[in-house]
């Protein structure tokens, strides 16, 4: 109940590819979300990653700057993860049991 479950898939290639997920708070409607959290899961379901305020950590702030994929709140999740292909779920939810209206975004940045 009361998350967003998104899914992608990497593949065709030879290596590992560099991805952004951003899990945002919708807007222009009348119950945004207002403070994302964010898994990322293998295919195995083990957790790759995770994020609640993106700015949290440094490492991961700079990565996600670097590619210009801020996302518009400090509040807002994001994750920079270099990943071999494979099958990989997104899980979006509101931080405490928050409820509201959010995007799952996965951005595919390419080769390392």
């Amino acid at each position: 109940d009361n998350i967003v479950i998104a899914g992608f898939m990497l593949g065709n290639n030879n290596g590992n590819d560099r991805v952004v997920v951003r899990g945002v708070s919708a807007t222009g409607v009348s119950n945004p979300l207002q403070d994302p959290t964010l898994e990322l899961r293998n295919s195995d379901g083990a957790l790759v990653g995770s994020d609640n305020d993106w700015q949290d950590d440094p490492v991961q702030a700079s990565a996600i700057t670097a590619a210009g994929l801020e996302p518009p709140s400090p509040l807002d999740a994001a994750i920079f993860a270099t990943l071999p292909p494979g099958i990989y779920t997104a899980l979006l939810a509101g931080r405490d049991g928050g409820t509201g209206v959010g995007v799952v975004e996965v951005y595919d940045l390419g080769a390392p």
